[in-house]
């Protein structure tokens, strides 16, 4: 059976999966949970054999931080999807109410989308988290990961499966693809009427894959080129503390800072400030021709220095006249995910909050809390950056639909 017609079944799958009562999507996610910390040797050791590998090919080290696991990161894991058994279902809830002057009443009620598709990289940590979200709200799934994590994936799948064939559910509700080749990938863009929703989570070229090719519905998680901007009036140790937690705490990631914008009034003392913090954790900084005045021997940026998601240690500089050139700066570079702004100034900030269009919009805090674990959501089923449907990062509610449930008592038109 190719991996078309399992996709098939999760399909079918889906029906069944979609009526169940939230009490039993509740029962499946806690065994869920209590199986992977009880299978910790299974998964680390599936996981080393993807280090192995992964040292192997050369992976950089900010995606083996991505690929690696641990004991904690596994209990993480674990206590995440307890996290969402915690969260009301979003399936039943009645939208809106009314009666129609034909005397018919209508109901617009939440339902589960029905099969939602991922398209990941090596995140083992996103099979886990997707896993829940998807079951809690009633979605079948199918899992398409990277070739770096596919041992760590199969063996997190496979403790899914268990717990469905141990509580007499269908196991198709959950699915993974095997074959990591680019040639499954491009099919699986394609299974129109089995797949519902697709979502890519990755980087940039991922994504732009995805939404060019995909025949199936596509909701884009767009890459992270992130953006501080230090406002004359900014508290300075502030500052540094937010500009050090946004680029290093996890410089992999798509919530991580990738350009620093500083108001000239302060950029000649505030930079070498930031240098001196940055230098304690090895970050390349590449600057503006007046960034490199000040700072000397770091590296000039370019162009597209500005339009990069570097997901790592290099951070791009650049100085501004103000707020509305910084604003100008992003609207241009940005991939309208996270941007912050540094300030005491509340005009500045509430204009900075109003003209920049991202996902998600910041005065006086890290973009590192663009996560769905941050914004109270239990995990995330990805991060939008588009406008229709979902925005930021998406939870339960982003993985609904809604339909119209109309009863009458022998109306006709």
């Amino acid at each position: 059976m190719n991996f078309t017609d399992n996709c098939r079944l999760v399909k079918e799958a889906s029906y069944s999966l979609g009526i169940l009562t939230n009490e039993q999507r509740d029962e499946i996610l806690l065994r869920f949970a209590d199986k992977l910390k009880a299978n910790v040797d299974y998964i680390l050791e599936n996981n080393n054999k993807d280090l192995e590998h992964a040292k192997e090919i050369g992976l950089k080290t900010s995606m083996m931080d991505r690929l690696a696991l641990s004991e904690e990161r596994i209990i993480s894991m674990a206590d995440a999807i307890v996290d969402v058994v915690k969260l009301p279902s979003p399936v039943g809830i009645v939208l809106d109410e009314y009666d129609a002057k034909s005397g018919i009443h209508i109901k617009k009620v939440s339902v589960p989308i029905g099969v939602v598709g991922i398209i990941y990289e090596a995140r083992p940590n996103v099979t886990s988290d997707c896993i829940s979200l998807c079951i809690k709200s009633g979605n079948a799934i199918v899992l398409k990961g990277g070739k770096e994590a596919i041992n760590s994936n199969m063996a997190i799948v496979s403790l899914a499966k268990e717990v469905l064939r141990e509580l007499g559910h269908d196991e198709n509700y959950v699915y993974l693809i095997e074959d990591t080749t680019r040639e499954s990938t491009n099919a699986m863009m394609k299974l129109n009427g089995i797949i519902d929703v697709l979502i890519p989570r990755g980087g940039k070229g991922l994504i732009d894959s995805v939404v060019k090719n995909a025949t199936v519905p596509v909701i884009e998680t767009g890459a992270g080129n992130c953006h501080v901007f230090v406002d004359e009036s900014a508290d300075f140790d502030m500052a540094l503390n937010i500009i050090d937690n946004a680029k290093t705490s996890r410089p992999s990631v798509c919530n991580a800072a990738e350009t620093l914008l500083v108001h000239r009034n302060i950029y000649k003392e505030f930079l070498p400030l930031v240098k001196e913090r940055l230098d304690k954790k090895n970050v390349e900084l590449r600057g503006c021709e007046d960034t490199c005045k000040v700072l000397t021997g770091i590296t000039e940026a370019t162009e597209e220095d500005f339009f990069t998601e570097y997901n790592d240690l290099i951070l791009a500089v650049k100085v501004v006249e103000d707020v509305n050139e910084a604003v100008k700066h992003i609207r241009k570079h940005s991939t309208n995910h996270s941007e912050a702004i540094i300030t005491k100034d509340t005009a500045n900030a509430e204009y900075f909050l109003n003209a920049i269009d991202s996902a998600a919009v910041y005065v006086n805090a890290s973009t590192r809390f663009t996560d769905g674990g941050e914004f109270m959501l239990g995990a995330e089923i990805g991060i939008s950056t588009q406008k229709l449907h979902a925005r930021g990062p998406m939870g339960l509610r982003e993985l609904t639909s809604y339909k119209y449930v109309v009863t009458g008592n022998g109306e006709i038109r």
